[in-house]
């Protein structure tokens, strides 16, 4: 889970330094991932990878319309707002994911969680009072959009557990890819831009995404919430450092409630385990 974190986390870096258009950009990066992982399927299953696409079922396509979704307003929130903004409130997804689990399936939240909850959303608030007067709000408007398309997509695995979802990530590469196709100019991307495309799309995407679907079986979930974490640090970070995109303080008082709160709840979820 760690390693998924530190290839992960130059992504925002990259879709801050890629000069093409944003629609341009979701194209490759669905595309690229999309192919990386649809090899490595191949290569793993052999002439058993139709049974494990089949094998998803309707809950497969609905989980790649999710992702697909969280991907397009992750890049779009990228280039609405600044990096820290969103990976700060992208962060808030296991909160959003454990409401959604409980209004969905049943299941019971604790305590502790639901004043994770109303902790975190006040950091959210925070964060959102610093973008009215900068102009990201409709980035972190976005950025709150993954955070809820992703935790959807979260409760959808969590139904299916018996079910590889890898597939459906697959798929929603190549939704992206479609939906965006008439709104781009694919081959008009330069060479520099290219490079950072498939460096993005064939290992900062699909090894940490491959990783991520072994890590949870390993370890508690609490404990892959709390590595999680480290991408909130690292990806604004990056962006500091190589492109000069320095955070507000709004977001570091904000994100620094959101993301204390965050490694408390997790904490004490270890501990409960």
């Amino acid at each position: 889970m760690v390693l998924a974190i530190l290839i992960l986390s130059p992504d925002a870096l990259l879709i801050s330094m890629i000069s093409i258009d944003p629609w341009t950009l979701v194209f490759w990066r669905g595309l690229l991932t999309s192919s990386a992982l649809a090899t490595a399927l191949v290569f793993s299953h052999g002439k058993g990878v139709v049974r494990e696409v089949f094998r998803m079922g309707p809950a497969g396509i609905v989980s790649g319309v999710f992702f697909g979704a969280s991907t397009i307003s992750f890049v779009m929130s990228i280039r609405l707002t600044t990096a820290a903004n969103t990976l700060v409130i992208v962060a808030t997804t296991p909160l959003f994911a454990a409401v959604f689990t409980r209004i969905f399936l049943s299941e019971r939240v604790p305590r502790r969680t639901w004043i994770a909850v109303l902790t975190g959303f006040s950091g959210i608030i925070v964060i959102f009072s610093g973008s009215l007067s900068a102009g990201g709000v409709a980035g972190d408007l976005l950025a709150l959009g993954t955070a809820l398309f992703m935790a959807a997509n979260f409760v959808i695995i969590r139904s299916h557990r018996q079910v590889s979802m890898v597939p459906a990530v697959v798929l929603s590469g190549i939704l992206t890819s479609l939906f965006t196709v008439f709104m781009t100019d694919p081959l008009s991307v330069g060479a520099s831009d290219m490079l950072l495309l498939a460096a993005m799309g064939s290992i900062v995407m699909p090894i940490p995404l491959a990783l991520m679907t072994v890590a949870p079986k390993l370890i508690p979930a609490a404990e892959v919430s709390l590595i999680m974490l480290l991408e909130t640090f690292l990806g604004p970070l990056w962006v500091w450092l190589f492109i000069g995109q320095r955070p507000s303080m709004t977001t570091v008082l904000g994100g620094g409630l959101l993301v204390l709160t965050l490694i408390l709840h997790s904490l004490v979820g270890l501990k409960d385990q």
